[in-house]
């Protein structure tokens, strides 16, 4: 039994020790129910208090026993509940001190700043990819989520530059705003571009006008969900098909047929051979939808005799073993 059970147990016991005390008075000595209440709490307690009544021999004799097992038990139920309370805030220590350690081990990871619709939607898309993500959020009932689901966290405002030292933002390679007013968002920006300026910031925007002041304070790239849902909706009733598509190839994870975009790293075999060469079309049967270039050129529908150069990111359409076959020749080193 752990320590919670022994809390309970012990409480029950007193319970009864307190009604079958309060019995025993009522029938030895015929008293009422007040009095036999008042007689058993001050001899549980070793108050000191005066006799309520005279006691009868019989009555001195049970009030010994009533002494003999509750004054050792009042005891054991305090030390209890002194044990429950110390050990159990060592453990949320030790828990808080071992969760610090693995977000201090955390390398180019993501940081996830709110935890609320738009921050907890986002965790999810990024949880079913390999890499490091932890949040910021300082509500009592999300951090509590966080600690049932074990996801590193911290806890606390993002908009306080010591919480984002503590995420480790130096190490990290991208951050998320996704707190629920823009200028918090700006706020949290600007911070963590004075702490890390390669890191790789996207906002969330409440409103379109504070797209500009997003990007001024250092996001590389801002999204608005309210005008993102609009378009959405909009395309689902103009282009229902390419939508579906969209969807299917992007968001629907149980699929086999799925969208991604890959580097092209230095190391790859694949720099300077022609598409029609390097086996993606026959080999993998996968569909090369755009290449962007280093530069920021992007070739949609690139020809045959396109050549894959270092910097460039690839995105491609096809089963998932075979995406990953892909990526593996655009990044030898890669860790499978």
């Amino acid at each position: 039994m752990d320590r919670t059970t022994y809390l309970v147990i012990g409480i029950i016991v007193f319970v009864l020790m307190l009604v079958g005390g309060t019995i025993g008075y009522m029938v030895i000595e015929g008293w009422s129910f007040t009095d036999a209440v008042y007689m058993t709490i001050i001899t549980l307690s070793t108050v000191g208090y005066g006799e309520v009544q005279r006691l009868s021999p019989t009555g001195r004799i049970f009030t010994i026993v009533v002494i003999i097992l509750g004054v050792g038990f009042v005891f054991y139920l305090a030390g209890s509940i002194i044990q429950f309370m110390v050990e159990g805030r060592i453990r949320e220590i030790l828990g808080r001190r071992k969760l610090e350690k693995k977000i201090r081990g955390q390398k180019g990871h993501y940081i996830i700043c709110g935890y609320g619709r738009v921050g907890s939607s986002i965790y999810e898309a990024l949880g079913s990819k390999p890499i490091g993500i932890v949040v910021i959020e300082r509500d009592p009932a999300r951090v509590a989520k966080l600690n049932e689901r074990n996801i590193l966290h911290v806890a606390g405002e993002a908009t306080d530059e010591e919480n984002l030292i503590r995420a480790n933002v130096q190490q990290a390679r991208g951050l998320i705003a996704a707190l629920k007013t823009d200028s918090d968002n700006v706020y949290v920006i600007l911070s963590a571009r004075q702490l890390n300026s390669d890191l790789f910031i996207m906002a969330r925007s409440g409103e379109e006008r504070s797209e500009r002041k997003l990007i001024a304070a250092g996001a590389d790239k801002v999204v608005c969900p309210y005008s993102m849902g609009a378009h959405r909706m909009a395309q689902t009733i103009l282009r229902p098909t390419v939508t579906d598509f969209l969807e299917l190839t992007l968001m629907d994870t149980t699929r086999d047929i799925q969208m991604e975009e890959m580097p092209v790293y230095p190391s790859s075999k694949l720099i300077d051979v022609a598409l029609q060469d390097s086996g993606i079309r026959k080999e993998l049967d996968l569909i090369i939808v755009a290449v962007k270039k280093a530069p920021g050129d992007m070739l949609f529908n690139p020809s045959s005799q396109t050549r894959l150069e270092a910097g460039d990111t690839v995105i491609a359409i096809g089963e998932k073993q075979n995406l990953e076959r892909l990526e593996t020749l655009l990044n030898p080193n890669r860790q499978r």
